[in-house]
């Protein structure tokens, strides 16, 4: 996206080819951008200025993806061409009201569904040029701060956005690398227009962390593991994970730490440990948001309990996470799971036995139960392809595991 505002070519590395950065790929070649693949794991971006978007000549389809469509909407709020979003059923079931409601603050003209809540959902020309605003979040989150951010690129006067805990921070850390500065004071973001953006020649994405998760849990957890973990994303804003797998006894250590593209990035070192369990909230969970279903995992192989507060955020992912990962651990492990209405209370120690579950075409509950199957007693996933939308390798990289 960033790179598509650039008036010089981008050349990025370590692409993502799965579902989600396909989609978002698409949609920018559909906003006038040239996105060349050079090959699965590069791309080579030219974009024709700030200004430099045009009407696409169909609906753009954001697939799965949440970030894809939510952050598109801020970025085309204030352009003087209409665009349609839709996007896979999952997706059109979640709420955007979150973010229509800033930007129609903004100014902006956005009209959908279901009170313009639920896609598909049309952003209009505005009628007059988006104006800043200060905006107070009630929840901490990226896409919604994102959003706002990149409507306030192109807004008159300054854009401010307040969280109630400082969500990740991967835009800000983007639009210094293009030149664009923002200030941060607490947990409040501000933007102010410009008139171009600096693109740079290079970005390497680092890995991440989300994806790396899933083998953080099965090194911790598979007797005699020692496993590396090479070029992980470890911006503080992401690495909750970390710091809660190391409160429950995990073994992992980073080295050859870097930046890459302005991100922190370092090489993991995981050996297998006893887990225990531990308790963390709200606080915490903007860092480490889509890790509860492969956190919830690890309890469930730890000694004593976990217990999980503030997690309400999970009932309106892909699926409803809180009530799909007490459902299916209950099919592995009957009665190890409670969750109540934004929490999960992980009963660690109860015997797994070998079940049918189902991945609710949800990506990050289908890589969980196979990481469940192979340190448990084995699990038949129904609907297991979902994972392509973040990561297309990951049966390979455990059946890897596996034979090593």
């Amino acid at each position: 996206m960033f790179s598509a505002l650039g008036s010089t070519p981008v050349h990025i590395t370590n692409f993502l080819h799965a579902a989600d950065c396909l989609s978002t790929a698409a949609c920018m070649r559909a906003l006038g951008a040239e996105v060349e693949e050079l090959g699965e794991t590069e791309l080579l971006v030219r974009g024709h200025g700030l200004h430099g978007l045009k009407e696409p000549a169909r609906v753009l389809d954001a697939g799965n993806s949440g970030t894809t469509l939510r952050l598109l909407m801020g970025l085309l709020a204030p352009q003087p061409f209409l665009a349609t979003f839709t996007g896979d059923a999952s997706l059109s079931r979640r709420p955007m009201g979150r973010v229509v409601k800033p930007l129609r603050m903004m100014g902006a003209e956005i009209v959908g569904r279901a009170g313009n809540t639920l896609l598909p959902l049309t952003v209009c020309a505005p009628r007059t040029p988006l104006h800043g605003i200060c905006y107070e979040s009630p929840v901490a989150s990226a896409q919604v701060k994102s959003a706002i951010l990149l409507a306030g690129l192109f807004a008159e006067g300054e854009t401010t956005v307040v969280e109630p805990v400082t969500s990740r921070d991967h835009t800000e850390r983007m639009l210094a690398a293009f030149g664009v500065r923002t200030e941060q004071q607490g947990t409040a973001v501000t933007i102010r227009p410009v008139r171009d953006v600096e693109a740079p020649a290079e970005i390497e994405v680092p890995g991440d962390i989300s994806s790396a998760a899933y083998w953080l849990v099965l090194a911790s957890l598979v007797p005699g593991s020692h496993l590396v973990l090479e070029n992980v994303g470890v911006n503080e804003t992401r690495t909750g994970i970390l710091d809660v797998l190391a409160a429950m006894g995990a073994r992992i250590e980073r080295t050859h730490e870097r930046v890459s593209g302005g991100e922190a990035a370092a090489d993991l070192i995981i050996t297998a440990a006893k887990l225990h369990g531990t308790s963390f909230g709200a606080e915490i969970m903007p860092r480490l948001i889509d890790e509860i279903p492969i956190i919830a995992a690890a309890a469930l192989f730890a000694e004593g309990d976990t217990v999980i507060t503030g997690a309400g955020e999970l009932r309106v992912k892909e699926t409803d996470r809180l009530q799909a990962i007490a459902d299916e651990f209950g099919r592995l492990a009957p009665g190890s799971v409670e969750a109540g209405e934004d929490s999960l209370v992980i009963h660690g120690g109860t015997p797994l036995r070998q079940a049918a579950v189902k991945s609710y075409d949800d990506h990050r509950m289908a890589m969980t139960l196979a990481i469940l199957g192979a340190v448990g007693a084995g699990v038949i996933i129904d609907r297991p392809d979902c994972v392509r939308i973040s990561y297309p390798e990951f049966y390979d990289t455990l059946a890897s595991f596996a034979r090593n």
